[in-house]
Order: C-alpha cells, then sequence, then structure tokens
C-alpha cells in the first residue's frame, strides 16, 4: 500500500490542502472515528484541521481496530511524519484520543522525528495518576455497554437504540476501551512542548484535578482552561472550545 493510500485511510478528511495554516491532527474518543470533527473542518481560521480515522470504524468498519496502545501509535508516528512533511504540526486528543496523542509525541521523540508545536488535551486523566473512572468496559454485557454509553453522552440516543447499528460500532467501542484499560504509564523524560489541557469540570471519566496533573509530564509552558459540563462538554460548546484551540495555537508557526 502506498503512502497516498494510507494517508486517505487515516485522514479521509481535512481542510484544503493548499492551505497555508498549522496542521492540527485531532485524535478521537473511543468508538469514534473523523466525521467527529467534520463540522470543525473550517472553525478555526488559520488552523488546518486533519481528523484522524483508527481503523475499525466509518469507512474503515471491515479494519480490525487496535486492541493495544503501542502498534496502534507506532502506526500513527508513521501516518503524521508523512503527512507533515515538514510543516508545523499540532496534537488535539479528547479521552482515549489524549492518551494517544501524548504516546504518539513520545514515539515521534524515540524515533527523533519532529514533534507537535503543543499538544491539546481534554476529557483525560493525566497517564500517570489512578483514577476510577468505573467499571471495565472489557467486561460488560452489550446492554451494560449501551447503559454507560448513555450515561456518558456523547453517542446519539437513536444509534443506541438501532441493533443492527450497534452490532457495527460495538467491535471499535470495545477495542477503543481495551486499549486504555491495558495501558500502563512507562516513565520518561518529560516533554518540552507547550502543553494545553481543556477541562470538564462535571467530567465523569476524568475529574478536573487529575487533568491539571498533565503539567507534570511537559517542562515547556502549560495551561489549563475550564467548562462545565461532562465528558462531551467540549464537542457540546464548539464555539468555546474553538475559542480554546485559537487561544493554545494562535502565536504557533504555520507553514512558509
Amino acid at each position: 500500500m502506498t503512502a497516498m493510500d494510507t494517508g486517505r485511510r487515516w485522514m479521509p478528511l481535512r481542510t484544503p490542502a493548499d492551505s497555508d495554516g498549522l496542521l492540527l491532527f485531532c485524535f478521537p474518543h473511543a468508538g469514534a472515528g473523523a466525521s467527529t470533527y467534520r463540522s470543525w473542518l473550517n472553525a478555526a481560521p488559520g488552523i488546518a484541521l486533519v481528523p484522524l480515522q483508527p481503523p475499525g470504524r466509518e469507512a474503515r468498519l471491515r479494519e480490525a481496530p487496535h486492541q493495544r496502545m503501542e502498534p496502534l501509535v507506532a502506526e500513527l508516528a508513521s501516518v503524521v511524519r508523512e503527512a507533515a512533511g515538514g510543516r508545523p504540526f499540532a496534537f488535539w486528543g479528547h479521552s482515549l484520543g489524549a492518551l494517544a496523542a501524548f504516546e504518539t509525541q513520545r514515539e515521534l521523540r524515540r524515533r527523533g522525528d519532529a514533534e507537535p508545536v503543543r499538544l491539546v488535551v481534554s476529557g483525560c486523566a493525566a497517564p500517570h495518576c489512578q483514577f476510577n473512572d468505573g467499571p471495565p468496559v472489557t467486561g460488560m454485557t452489550p446492554a451494560q455497554l449501551v447503559e454507560m454509553l448513555r450515561r456518558l453522552g456523547g453517542t446519539p440516543d437513536w444509534l443506541l437504540a438501532d441493533p443492527e447499528l450497534l452490532e457495527m460500532i460495538m467491535p471499535a467501542i470495545r477495542a477503543d476501551f481495551e486499549v486504555k484499560e491495558t495501558y500502563s504509564y512507562v516513565d520518561e523524560p518529560p516533554l518540552s512542548t507547550p502543553l494545553t489541557v481543556l477541562s470538564s469540570v462535571g467530567d465523569p471519566r476524568a475529574s478536573d484535578p487529575v487533568q491539571a496533573r498533565w503539567q507534570d509530564l511537559t517542562t515547556g509552558p502549560f495551561t489549563k482552561r475550564t467548562v462545565i459540563g461532562g465528558h462531551f462538554a467540549l464537542f457540546e460548546q464548539p464555539e468555546r472550545t474553538t475559542q480554546f484551540l485559537l487561544e493554545a495555537l494562535g502565536d504557533l508557526p504555520t507553514a512558509a
């Protein structure tokens, strides 16, 4: 498979290729895909959004999803390096996507490749912190998993009520939660790039104090911004989120 084919699979949606704005690779939450960010493609002037599409969902539904963090970030690091092509870029990840973005940056560093000029995370406890976010999803029955997703929000009720659609999306959701639940943080030197946390103060998957602990993981500037709401508050308040992103990324270098 060519690099172009790989790019199309991982990046089916993006701002126009001739945009000279800062590239922002967006890592989706568990079970989600690139379409999560479709409405944001032109919402942030000067930022070229690049939503990522992991296997096992949307146009990649027939592909087996990753079940462990290591092979996922190894593939992501190669995809990002090829897509960036020497152009400045940043990362934003939500929930599981925050962990994947963080580990992808550390994998790029281990390889000696260019790193993002800023890491933005949301909806995720700092990876070196213990946080009880509820029973393991990997052991749940389908009914228990649907109920958990309903309480968490972010998944339309009409989808949760459709058995055929549920059967299609459940493998990716379970695999993504397995990635998270088998993940084990390994201590390495802190990052040196700026890090921004967008925290929802009522998030049951990541309390505000443990999101603040991301500050431990960089020697660069650290910023935390908060909104009122639950796990998906940042998606429910897109204007606030866009404002936060522009604040975090507006002073960073763009393509020449």
